[in-house]
């Protein structure tokens, strides 16, 4: 007898729930399986277009962790390859992103917040730091000088990065084709010039010694933003990598872990660079937070600083040093280097220090070989550092030969040390195949030639034929055989190899950034004293004498 009410009671409240059960399951979308992901992705009208270029085009979907579809298309015939990536909700079937063309092999240029540099991207610091960078050098008595533009043509790669952030590449690449060649064109104009009117003195709108607090800050700025904020890309992690197989004694090249497989193209010198940061913070054979890395970064970044201050002084006074140093710190894309995790600042500093011991031919010899067995770059200025200081007929003096001799010693002896970490586990053969003849090969869509395509392979070789001569040439024409001369050159031909090179990308930027800055800010500086603010100088008394140039 008790049975039955709960029977009734049962069988009255599944009625009641039914309606709302029935109701709540129509509510919820049917699950998206793979042949609806496809369809969704086909109908993505430039994949649309795809497909009736190429009707036998065929798709292919694959689940991914997250609740998405990696829906891929292939194009038909013997030779098929993407050509195609929809990302499709599994859940509300509706496309989250869509790449075809180069976008679909290489997904750095697809955007994706963050992926170099993180919050150094945001407006509010790359802004502030532009600003930082051209306000303290801007004269208002002459807005139309060669400085203003020297500094502008440099923050320009920013406007360029801003539309590589937004996954607009047919902006962003030919803005940076046009200020490569303005600043090799600069650059040229001011090393090859023997003699002329040199540009106006250099007005600093407040007095340099703020810029050496603020460059401080900066300082602290980029390593706390590395620490918390900062990641580290493959360039990076390869750095790490290498050093751990040295630590080991395994071998450098060719054997790469998978994560990494491309890692190992770079100079030996570059993963002995890494070697004491690994030391201290040991490879766990993963990609993880790779505190070597970022602590590398960071050193190789203050050496550059460390450096620029050097050939300030050697030029003037501290008063330069700290206005070169200061410029590296505010120029947004040494601390995009930096907070990626990068290695191109060793090949800068490098350079950097081999510009600042010029008069030491040994010495300069080994920096400019070190900083090309880092990355190979740098190897195209042997020629101009070899016969730096060498003018009026650079083979009739006997002391002209000296110089050449220390200066191939110095640079066979940093030679003889790559060759030493290398080869007792490494062919000749591996080592060319995994660097040089990887590099060659090497394709991007971030520069005018890989963009582009084969439409330009005429003028490429071209841009690179006359890059080659001219980096051997430059070493018997007629220049500027000061320090200030040699940087210009320098940074003309870095900026020629990158301008010639079909990979490119903005972390090369700092590369020639350091010899630019030498030539752009120590000329007007050397022509007068900085100043906090444009005035007229007042006559000096008889009774007292005149200062010294150097002494503001």
């Amino acid at each position: 007898m008790l049975r039955l009410p709960a029977a009734l009671a049962a069988v009255a409240a599944g009625a009641c729930l039914a309606p709302a059960a029935a109701l709540g399951a129509t509510s919820q979308p049917a699950p998206v399986d793979a042949a609806r992901a496809e369809k969704v992705a086909a109908a993505v009208p430039k994949v649309a277009e795809i497909k009736r270029e190429d009707p036998d085009a065929t798709f292919s979907a694959r689940r991914k962790p997250g609740g998405r579809w990696e829906v891929s298309m292939w194009s038909s015939g013997p030779k098929s390859r993407q050509v195609a990536l929809v990302i499709v909700d599994a859940r509300s079937a509706k496309v989250v992103e869509a790449w075809t063309g180069f976008q679909v092999a290489w997904s750095m240029a697809r955007g994706y917040p963050g992926a170099f540099g993180r919050s150094v991207n945001s407006p509010w610091v790359w802004v502030s730091l532009s600003i930082l960078f051209f306000l303290p050098f801007f004269d208002w008595r002459r807005p139309l000088r060669w400085l203003h533009l020297d500094l502008l043509l440099l923050l320009g790669f920013g406007v360029a990065l801003a539309f590589f952030n937004d996954a607009n590449l047919g902006i962003s690449v030919p803005i940076c084709g046009f200020l490569l060649a303005a600043l090799l064109a600069r650059l040229l104009a001011i090393g090859l010039r023997r003699r002329g009117r040199e540009p106006p003195p250099l007005k600093l709108l407040f007095p340099w010694q703020w810029l050496l607090f603020i460059g401080l800050f900066l300082i602290g700025f980029r390593i706390a933003l590395n620490m918390v904020d900062g990641n580290v890309i493959d360039v990076g992690y390869a750095g790490v990598i290498g050093a751990d197989k040295l630590v080991h004694g395994n071998a450098l090249y060719g054997a790469f872990p998978k994560d990494n497989g491309a890692g190992d193209t770079y100079g030996p010198l570059l993963y002995l660079a890494y070697v004491p940061f690994e030391l201290i913070w040991p490879w766990h054979g993963t990609w993880d937070d790779l505190p070597a890395a970022h602590a590398a970064a960071a050193v190789f970044d203050l050496a550059c600083v460390g450096a620029l201050f050097m050939i300030g002084r050697r030029l003037k006074d501290n008063a330069l040093g700290v206005i070169l140093a200061y410029a590296w710190l505010a120029f947004p894309f040494t601390i995009y280097v930096t907070n990626s995790g990068s290695n191109d600042a060793l090949p800068a500093a490098l350079v950097l220090f081999a510009l600042a011991l010029h008069a030491r031919p040994m010495a300069r010899g080994a920096l400019s070989m070190a900083a090309g067995m880092a990355k190979f770059a740098p190897l195209a200025l042997l020629p101009l550092m070899a016969t730096h200081g060498m003018r009026d007929g650079w083979l009739l003096r006997s002391t002209r030969w000296k110089r050449l001799a220390l200066f191939a010693l110095g640079a066979l002896l940093v030679l003889g040390v790559a060759a030493a970490i290398t080869f007792p586990t490494t062919t000749p053969a591996t080592l060319w195949e995994r660097t040089v003849g990887y590099q060659v090969g090497r394709e991007a869509p971030f520069s005018v030639w890989g963009f582009y395509g084969g439409g330009w392979e005429i003028a490429q070789k071209v841009v690179q034929a006359a890059t080659l001569i001219g980096a051997v040439a430059i070493a018997f024409v007629p220049r500027r055989d000061d320090l200030i001369g040699l940087a210009a050159l320098a940074g003309a031909v870095l900026v020629a190899v990158e301008l010639s090179a079909t990979y490119w990308f903005y972390l090369y930027i700092v590369w020639f950034l350091g010899p630019a800055l030498v030539a752009f800010l120590a000329r007007p500086a050397l022509s007068g004293v900085p100043v906090t603010r444009p005035r007229a100088q007042a006559p000096a008394r008889s009774s007292r004498p005149a200062a010294a140039p150097g002494s503001g």
